[in-house]
C-alpha cells in the first residue's frame, strides 16, 4: 500500500490545531501579574506543560499563565515573526533550537546571561556549559533549553519475528535495517516495512547527513556542505528506504497510527515520541526502541532536537513573571516532570545527578534508553543564518518529497537543493 501524501491536506489540518490551550484556572491574588506562553507540538508537549503549570501555580499563586500552541516548531517560529512585526508577542516562546539563531539575530530573544548572573553559578543551578550551548546563538544566552532528544528506531518486536528477525539482536547498519524491512514488508495484510520521519522539518534529514560525516554549510558557513558525497548518501539513503525498505509515503501521523496498529515494522523519529508511543500501542504488540544506526562509525554524529525558552517580555512585571516560569520549567523539578511526560531528555544537571528527580526513573523505564547512549555522539540541530532560514528548511522539505514521492533520483535532488539554498543563504560581503 502506498498513501498519497497531501501536503495541502497535511497544512490544513495542521492549520486547525492551532490554537490556545486553556490554562488550568489559578486563583489570582490582588496585583497578579498575567502571561502568555506559546509552546509547540502540544501532541507531544501538552501533558508535561500542564504538569509544570501545575506545579508552578502552586509556587507563584501570583502569576496567571495563559497557554497559546501551534502544531510544530516552523509554524511557530513564523507566527512569532508575524507578531513581532505588530507588537504583539507573547511574553516566553518555546522555539526549535534551529530557530533560536534568527531570533538573536533579528533581536526579538533576550540575552539571558545577566538573569542568570544574578542568581549566581549556573552550573550550581544545573545549567552546565554543553546545555547552555544548545541555546547560544548571536552571541548571547537566547534562551534556556527545555527538551533535548536524538532520533532513535521504534520497532514492532512481534513483526521483526514473524519476519525471521531476532528483537534481541535489532541490524546495527542501514543494510541490516533495510534488509529487514524488505522481510516485514513482504509479510503481506497491509503490513508495511518501515517509514522514516523526512517531513515537517531537516532534522531527520541532518541526521543521515550528520551520520555520514556531513554538514549543513560549510565552514564559514559561504556555501552547502551537502552537495558532496556525504549530502548524496543521506539522499540516496532515503531512496533506498523507498525502493528497498518498502516506506510507503505517508504524513508522520498516518505512519504513526499506523505503527500503533500493528501495520509498521519500524519507525525513525525523536526519542520525544517514547510516551506517546507506549499509550498508542498498549498491548497491540512488544514495543522496542534502539539506536539509530551512523554510516560512519568515527565521523558520524546525530543532530539534538528539542526547544528553548526565549523571553520575550518587554514589560517589567511580565518580563519578571515569564523569567520565573522559565526557570522553573528549565530547574531540576520542571525538568524532572517534562521527562516524565515526553520522553525527551533533561536540559538541567541536577535532575539527571539528584536521585529524587530521575534516577530511578531511567532504571524502571529501558526504552527511554537508546536515545542517552546516544549522547556522546549528538552535536547542536543546526540552525541556518539570515531571515530566510524557514524558507532554507522547506525547500529541503519539498525535496525531499520528491524522492520519496519517487519523482527525481537523488543526484538530481541535491543538485537542484543546493542551488535553491544557495540563493536563500546571506550574502557574504
Amino acid at each position: 500500500m502506498n498513501t498519497t501524501f497531501s501536503r495541502r491536506a497535511a497544512l490544513l489540518s495542521a492549520g486547525a490545531a492551532i490554537g490556545a490551550l486553556a490554562a488550568p484556572r489559578v486563583l489570582r491574588a490582588q496585583g497578579s501579574t498575567e502571561i502568555t506562553v506559546h509552546y509547540a507540538q502540544p501532541y507531544i508537549y501538552k501533558d508535561s506543560y500542564d504538569a509544570i503549570l501545575a506545579g508552578f501555580a502552586r509556587q507563584e499563586p501570583g502569576i496567571k499563565v495563559n497557554f497559546v500552541t501551534t502544531p510544530n516548531y516552523e509554524e511557530g517560529a513564523q507566527l512569532i515573526l508575524r507578531q513581532a512585526t505588530t507588537n504583539q508577542l507573547p511574553d516566553l516562546s518555546y522555539q526549535g533550537f534551529n530557530r533560536l539563531r534568527v531570533f538573536a539575530e533579528r533581536g526579538i530573544a533576550q540575552d539571558l546571561t545577566p538573569l542568570l548572573a544574578q542568581e549566581g553559578n549556573p552550573a550550581q543551578q544545573g545549567y552546565t556549559p554543553n546545555l547552555l550551548q544548545l541555546a547560544h546563538f548571536g552571541g548571547m544566552q537566547s534562551g534556556l533549553a527545555y527538551a533535548a532528544s536524538n532520533p532513535v528506531c521504534y520497532y514492532n518486536a512481534d513483526l521483526v519475528k514473524r519476519a525471521g528477525g531476532d528483537p534481541e539482536n535489532f541490524p546495527k547498519d542501514w543494510n541490516g535495517v533495510l534488509e529487514l524491512a524488505a522481510k516485514i514488508d513482504k509479510l503481506g495484510d497491509g503490513v508495511e516495512g518501515m517509514w522514516f520521519t523526512w517531513s515537517g522539518d531537516d532534522w531527520m534529514f541532518s541526521a543521515l547527513l550528520f551520520g555520514h560525516g556531513g554538514r549543513m554549510l560549510n565552514a564559514d558557513e559561504s556555501d552547502v556542505g551537502f552537495a558532496g558525497p556525504e549530502g548524496l548518501g543521506a539522499l540516496t539513503l532515503i531512496d533506498r528506504m523507498v525502493k528497498q525498505g518498502g516506506m510507503p509515503n505517508l504524513t508522520a501521523p498516518a505512519a504513526r497510527q499506523a505503527f500503533a496498529a500493528g501495520k509498521l515494522g519500524m519507525i525513525f523519529q525523536t526519542t520525544a515520541q517514547v510516551r506517546g508511543a507506549v499509550a498508542s500501542v498498549g498491548k497491540t504488540f512488544e514495543l522496542r526502541t534502539t539506536e539509530m544506526p551512523v554510516i560512519d562509525a568515527q565521523k558520524g554524529r546525530l543532530p539534538t532536537g528539542g526547544a528553548a525558552g526565549m523571553l520575550t517580555a518587554k514589560d517589567p512585571a511580565k518580563r519578571a513573571a515569564a523569567w520565573k516560569f522559565l526557570r522553573y520549567s528549565t530547574g531540576p523539578e520542571g525538568q524532572a516532570m517534562m521527562v516524565q511526560n515526553t520522553g525527551y531528555l533533561p536540559c538541567n544537571q541536577l535532575a539527571i545527578d539528584e536521585p529524587k528527580h530521575l534516577g530511578a526513573f531511567y532504571r524502571e523505564n529501558p526504552l527511554f534508553m537508546p536515545a542517552v547512549r546516544q549522547l556522546p555522539i549528538s552535536i547542536p540541530w543546526y540552525a541556518f543564518p539570515g531571515s530566510n532560514s524557514v524558507r532554507v528548511t522547506q525547500t529541503m522539505v519539498d525535496n525531499l518529497a520528491r524522492i520519496v514521492e519517487q519523482r527525481a533520483t537523488p543526484a538530481v535532488v541535491q543538485a537542484e537543493m543546493a542551488a535553491e539554498v544557495r540563493r536563500l543563504l546571506p550574502r557574504k560581503s
